[in-house]
């Protein structure tokens, strides 16, 4: 997956509950957007350049620090939908108007963006007190990529006088309803094409996870087994094996003192799933008996993942991902692999397993989709 984006976005409100309109724009930002990483402290500040007959509120503001795979535009456009749902109307007549939100978009990475919809580094930034001090909280070093001055430095030379004063009172980070904390390593599995990788890869960017991917684009059998399985079958098996136990191992046993827990796209067990799929009886019992002699000491995973996918979204999203060897892959092929997985999961003792239907699902374009798949983990184990 791409690298995510760092965005820090501005929040004001002054108009109705000011506190929890902050947090409900959080939330959304979070639902909508990308991962809240951090949230400034809040602050009352005085309404300027409101009309004084008009006895405006004081505002309230604060600075978010997210990371978000949309492009800044799309930002901009998900921000003003947040405003819009949470009872914002912008108008065109001149001045200022209370509001119950007002989001801005200050840094988008370093770029200088000008455009109709959205403007970064924000150009009114360095005059508003009210941005900076709750900017300077969370990114006081970070660079004006224009005026080459870091946020503090802005802060301390901004001619903006007005009074601001700390509120002791913090959002919620919404992440913090996502509790990884039970689990030490997570083994998400599927079948070919239902989002493994991806979901592994997002859920590692977002809870701090050391991530594990199968070394499978690196076995030379893979496309000669597409072409000939028969042939192939075997050989494909015990490299498979080999490599898995290789690297299983070596990842299992690193320990990272700066990840709060391991996440992989594919368990051990895999191994017997294809391989009693592909191979003949007679092969099959004999890769069984090596399989259970390498892996008898290899650590099980904390939580097993099943991603349940129907086989015609299976097969788009292999043609979307556009690996030549696995264009041809039949239906029937794909339906024995489901098969094979769940006859296994419901014989299984040894794991803890959750399985999870995203047939109708697409949390790799839809944020909302992974915040439910993220539910769906995170709550407590079915028995099955």
């Amino acid at each position: 997956m791409d690298q995510p984006h760092s965005v820090y976005i501005a929040l004001g409100s002054n108009k109705g509950d000011r506190l929890k309109h902050l947090q409900d724009a959080v939330d959304l930002i979070f639902k909508n957007i990308g991962k809240i990483n951090i949230i400034a402290r809040v602050y009352n500040t005085p309404a300027i350049g409101f009309d004084p007959n008009s006895m405006a509120e004081d505002f309230l503001n604060t600075c978010v620090f997210i990371e978000t795979q949309y492009a800044a535009e799309e930002v901009m456009l998900r921000l003003l939908a947040i405003e819009t749902a949470l009872g914002r109307t912008r108008h065109s007549s001149t001045g200022y108007e209370s509001r119950t939100i007002d989001l801005d978009v200050i840094f988008y990475d370093d770029a200088v963006i000008t455009s109709e919809l959205i403007t970064t580094p924000h150009p009114h930034m360095h005059k508003r007190k009210f941005v900076l001090q709750p900017l300077n909280d969370i990114a006081s070093k970070m660079v004006h990529p224009t005026f080459n001055m870091t946020v503090a430095e802005l802060l301390e030379s901004t001619t903006d006088d007005s009074p601001i004063e700390p509120v002791n009172i913090w959002l919620k980070n919404p992440m913090k309803q996502y509790d990884f904390g039970a689990y030490n390593y997570i083994a998400i599995e599927g079948n070919i094409g239902a989002g493994k990788t991806s979901l592994a890869h997002q859920i590692s960017n977002e809870f701090n996870a050391k991530l594990i991917l199968e070394r499978f684009a690196d076995n030379p059998f893979l496309p000669k087994f597409y072409e000939e399985p028969q042939r192939y079958a075997f050989t494909l098996e015990m490299s498979f094996l080999a490599d898995r136990y290789q690297q299983i191992s070596d990842d299992l046993s690193q320990l990272d003192l700066f990840k709060d827990f391991m996440v992989s796209d594919y368990d051990i067990y895999k191994s017997l799933i294809f391989s009693k799929i592909t191979l003949p009886e007679d092969e099959f019992r004999l890769y069984r008996k090596l399989f259970y002699l390498m892996y008898k000491d290899i650590a099980k995973p904390d939580l097993y993942v099943y991603l349940y996918q129907n086989t015609e979204r299976l097969q788009a999203n292999i043609k979307k991902r556009g690996r030549d060897y696995e264009q041809n892959i039949e239906n029937n092929y794909l339906e024995k692999i489901n098969a094979g997985y769940l006859e296994f999961l419901k014989n299984q003792t040894e794991l803890n397993v959750k399985i999870i239907d995203i047939s109708d699902r697409d949390f790799v374009e839809n944020r909302e989709d992974y915040l439910w798949v993220l539910g769906e983990i995170c709550t407590p184990a079915e028995v099955l």
